[in-house]
């Protein structure tokens, strides 16, 4: 056995001799044994790897190898997203670093040339899924934008527009200008910021408002209506001098308005807040829209036509001011205001035509499946939370400008563009009013509609042998940030769509930061490439390092000393092991005769065994490889080796049989514990036994662990 271990080796040949042996297909497995099952959180085939998918990757494969060592028929299915919007946001880079505009480029080519650039990161993403040990059934491998995929995800739209869950509304949408595309409320990142308030004379009330250029979009003022200074306003019609001449406007009460905000008058514009996009409704208000997509201001703002919304602004109020239409202005107003998540720009509220799903019915089943106790949550504490989101739902604007996606199956014709025929095809013929042709609507599904529904579509519902074995799956492990992006639809979808929960367990592990508790950016510089750190200290030291100190919910902190530091532990493992399999002699096996401290010794490891066991069980992974670490270095190799040396030296046989035969199986149960943690060198280690177990699976060319029981 070699002084050291060398993980640029060792790891890849292990790899494939995982691959070869067929152990990662539950096929291979034993039909008896119970299935478990884990969908892959597909990463976005738009870059590497980063920190947070190692961890991901750890936790999984633990289960895993766990489950597949306990003799249970074990799939962990890989797959990758195509993430529609986050991948247009990457690919734009990509271009503008090339000096080309998407908005330039024929929809055929742009797809075409994401398709490329997608399938590419898939590809390197394989690599490192494996170069991390993922012990998955690559011939069960999905992709979001497979043939079957996008097919079965139109079909649960045609379902529910048929249902009357899927409607065309024109409503107000968040609008994302640089992007030219809608975004789901999940998908506005609400920053805090200081900006000029302006106090605007409005005829006899001067209201507040961060946003003048609006002003001609408004279309009443409103008031609390319990603000006793404004009860002789009420319903009346107040006149006002405006940039644009005279205008008249009703003055209503409605219960959102904050009497304190101000001066407890607000002006209304449904076409550009949400707030009084609701007001509208409520009142049956005129909505006028002055924005338009591109963030100008459009014909209805006379001489200001054109304008960006900050030039507007400032020219707005500029004018404003010299014909002594604002009182004051306070320059150090904070509020907080919506921008885009990937940009950081801010998004427009605009009144558009999307596709909306209705998420009430849907949210309630999702809400009765986790208060029954059907799906549990690791931690608890989140569980609180998702009742709560589904509990205070708006409908899902699932419609996205963008050409990367699946497609909306909707068609329509020209003399009609709001008239809709929903199908996976075009009607046949022509249009019968027009004798047009029909054309499909170029908008695509929101990434997450797709998402949503990928435990059930991966496993081939409705009728794949895959889906009757394997589904429910068993556990959905992911970060704690998508729990409403994902897991909160993927149920709701889940039971609309098959009438099951898709998953028994979500474990939502946390954000990696970095020694200083900071969110790891680029623009920080503390990012940690996974495999660059596996390339210097080996993937079981980035592993072990990722799992101990990751509770479920909270925010493990990484940092190269720490990997550094369980690098040193591979390299006990190694040591240790080696002195035993050096130390061992076969024949004097049948001389052994245990000692009271040899039983003592064989009792705590099977004590040992136990806590980890149920450590795995109860998802303290955390725990358990804090237990077997320091089991194997301060128990065993400080303590029982050290000890052992002396009776190993002895001239007394049963004693020296003794000692190594407790040594032998003492190595074997703390390899068996060790591996769904620290893969490679386990495997290794095993490979290098002096005596072996027979294997478990008569089929197995060689003793492999990852298939030796628990």
């Amino acid at each position: 056995m070699e002084t050291r271990f060398d993980h640029k080796k060792v790891e890849p040949k292990i790899y494939r001799s995982w691959e070869r042996s067929g152990f990662f297909n539950p096929d291979k497995l034993p039909k008896k044994g119970k299935p478990f099952t884990i969908i892959m959180p597909p990463p976005n085939a738009n870059g590497s790897l980063h920190i947070g998918h190692a961890l991901f990757v750890t936790l999984e494969d633990i289960m895993i190898r766990f489950s597949r060592m306990r003799g249970r028929r074990t799939l962990w299915l890989p797959g990758a997203d195509h993430a529609g919007f986050e991948t247009q946001v990457v690919f734009d880079k990509k271009l503008e670093k090339e000096g080309r505009n998407r908005f330039k480029i024929p929809r055929e080519k742009l797809w075409e040339d994401l398709w490329r650039f997608s399938q590419e990161n898939k590809k390197i993403m394989e690599r490192q899924l494996r170069s991390l040990g993922a012990s998955c059934d690559w011939s069960r491998e999905k992709f979001t934008l497979d043939p079957d995929i996008i097919t079965k995800t139109q079909e649960t739209f045609i379902r529910m527009y048929k249902e009357g869950l899927v409607y065309r509304g024109r409503k107000l949408v968040n609008w994302c200008v640089k992007h030219q595309t809608a975004l789901s409320d999940l998908e506005v990142a609400y920053v805090e910021r200081k900006d000029p308030l302006y106090y605007i004379k409005y005829g006899p009330f001067t209201l507040a408002t961060v946003r003048p250029e609006t002003k001609f979009g408004d279309t009443a003022v409103a008031v609390h209506p319990g603000d006793k200074r404004y009860q002789k306003y009420i319903g009346r019609e107040i006149e006002a001098r405006d940039l644009l001449g005279r205008i008249k406007l009703k003055v209503i009460a409605d219960e959102a308005v904050d009497p304190h905000f101000g001066t407890g008058v607000v002006k209304v514009t449904p076409a550009h807040d949400p707030t009084d996009f609701e007001i509208g409704l409520r009142h049956e208000l005129e909505v006028r829209q002055v924005i338009d997509k591109f963030g100008r201001l459009n014909e209805k703002t006379g001489l200001y036509e054109g304008l960006k919304v900050t030039e507007a602004r400032e020219k707005v109020a500029g004018d404003l001011k010299k014909k002594g239409l604002i009182k004051k202005i306070d320059k150090n107003y904070i509020h907080s205001i919506a921008t885009c998540y990937k940009c950081g720009g801010v998004l427009e509220p605009l009144l558009l035509p999307q596709w909306f799903i209705k998420m009430e019915g849907l949210a309630e089943e999702a809400v009765k499946v986790v208060e029954a106790g059907k799906i549990k949550f690791y931690p608890e504490r989140l569980k609180k939370v998702y009742l709560h989101w589904l509990k205070n739902i708006r409908d899902w604007n699932i419609s996205r400008q963008i050409i990367w996606g699946i497609r909306i199956p909707a068609w329509r014709c020209q003399c009609e563009p709001e008239n809709w025929r929903i199908g996976l095809k075009a009607p046949k013929g022509k249009c019968p009013r027009c004798r047009g042709n029909w054309t499909q609507d170029p908008d695509v599904f929101d990434t997450w509609f797709s998402s949503g529904q990928w435990p059930f579509l991966t496993l081939g519902y409705p009728n794949s042998r895959d889906y009757k074995t394997f589904y429910p799956t068993d556990v959905m492990e992911t970060g704690w940030d998508i729990l409403f992006f994902w897991v909160a639809r993927m149920i709701m979808l889940g039971l609309y769509r098959t009438g099951k929960i898709p998953f028994k367990v979500v474990y939502l592990h946390g954000l990696v930061r970095d020694k200083d508790r900071q969110k790891m950016s680029k623009s920080k510089g503390n990012v940690i490439d996974p495999l660059g750190v596996a390339d210097i200290y080996g993937t079981d030291a980035v592993r072990m390092a990722l799992t101990i100190g990751s509770l479920p919910g909270n925010d493990p902190i990484i940092s190269e000393d720490k990997i550094r530091g369980y690098r040193n532990f591979t390299t006990k493992v190694w040591n240790a092991s080696r002195f035993v399999i050096t130390n061992y002699d076969a024949k004097l096996k049948s001389k052994a005769r245990y000692s009271a401290s040899d039983k003592r010794h064989l009792k705590q490891l099977e004590e040992v065994k136990k806590r980890v066991t149920k450590d795995i069980e109860s998802f303290r992974f955390h725990h358990a490889a804090e237990t077997i670490y320091h089991y194997f270095w301060h128990t065993f190799a400080d303590k029982i080796i050290e000890g052992s040396k002396g009776r190993l030296n002895s001239g007394n046989l049963q004693e020296k049989g003794a000692t190594q035969e407790v040594l032998l199986e003492i190595l074997k149960e703390s390899l068996k514990m060790l591996h769904p943690f620290m893969p490679f060198v386990t495997e290794e280690i095993w490979q290098r036994l002096p005596a072996p177990p027979s294997p478990r699976l008569r089929r197995a060319s060689k003793n492999l662990l990852m298939v030796e029981k628990w």
